[in-house]
């Protein structure tokens, strides 16, 4: 049966939340318009998290980038910026409330012990289930897994069309909390879209295979389900998603209204051609009348322009 968005039918509230490993790339202005644009254009708000749970990842500046950034690119965002990093009792309680259940189990397995595991979609190993029933003699536990079972989640995507996934099957039991003591990013992020009352999530199709655990989790927590919209990932000539990793230039912030409309173009919108010469507020106010999701291609990867 498929898990339908059952967020009111209110206000709509939508996000953006970077993880602040480096600069705003090309990658990261898709998703940032289009979620903004999609909560605007239906009179809702626009709300901007920056996810920096995983704290080895975050680079420092990194996150006070992202923001001038976008001030620069004309984002507007409702209420104060949220901070991961400083919402650690959230997850603690969420945490809590799964384990009170049953539902969280202690592992002792090291990354080289999973390392001949089948991979699952996302390129994560599967756990094979090896503490489930309990640690092994002399082992303590290093990570804490969401005990998983047998069953399909299924979800309509704005974008891709229906998803559906046995996360038990092609996931396994997956991790909560981490060996070095942080909240996994699935944790968070489900916390963190229930609290602020996220009810639309428009982000890139590179964390589509993360959608049906987020359900899972919301389900088992009793939280509502957002509406999800998966847009393209921008890649560079090679098919690699933009990313520090594969050297994605920063943003180029000198001609911002010329790079939102190449942003438009890239979703599918089709901006007049002499739309950037008219000035940022027209590029916005445009965006704003004239999104459509219909419109963004169903592709989960395409060239961004200038990679070519």
């Amino acid at each position: 049966m498929s898990l339908e968005a059952d967020a009111g039918r209110g206000l709509v509230v939508g996000r953006f939340a970077p993880s602040p490993s480096g600069p705003l790339h090309f990658g990261s202005l898709v998703a940032a318009l289009g979620s903004c644009l999609s909560a605007r254009s239906q009179g809702g708000q626009w709300l901007l998290r920056i996810e920096d749970v995983d704290t080895p990842r975050c680079v420092p500046g990194a996150a006070e980038g992202i923001l001038r950034t976008l001030e620069r690119f004309g984002f507007e965002w409702d209420g104060p910026v949220v901070w991961q990093s400083a919402r650690g009792a959230a997850y603690r309680d969420a945490f809590a409330r799964l384990q009170a259940a049953g539902r969280i189990f202690g592992c002792a397995c090291t990354r080289k012990e999973m390392a001949d595991s089948a991979l699952a979609r996302d390129g994560t190993r599967r756990y094979p289930g090896t503490c489930r029933d309990g640690l092994p003699p002399s082992r303590a536990a290093r990570a804490y897994r969401l005990r998983v079972e047998p069953g399909t989640v299924s979800f309509d995507d704005r974008v891709q069309g229906t998803i559906a996934e046995d996360v038990a099957a092609d996931v396994g039991d997956f991790v909560l909390l981490r060996a070095d003591g942080l909240f996994a990013y699935q944790l968070a992020v489900v916390v963190d879209d229930a609290e602020a009352g996220i009810t639309e999530v428009v982000r890139g199709a590179d964390l589509l295979d993360s959608t049906c655990r987020q359900i899972l989790l919301q389900r088992l927590l009793d939280f509502p389900v957002p509406v999800y919209a998966h847009l393209p990932v921008a890649c560079n000539a090679a098919g690699e998603k933009l990313s520090k990793q594969t050297l994605a230039r920063a943003v180029d912030e000198a001609e911002p209204a010329r790079l939102l409309v190449e942003v438009l173009a890239f979703l599918g919108q089709c901006p007049p051609a002499d739309l950037a010469a008219s000035g940022l507020a027209a590029v916005w106010a445009w965006g704003r009348d004239n999104w459509s999701m219909d419109k963004v291609p169903r592709r989960r990867i395409q060239p961004a322009p200038g990679y070519a």
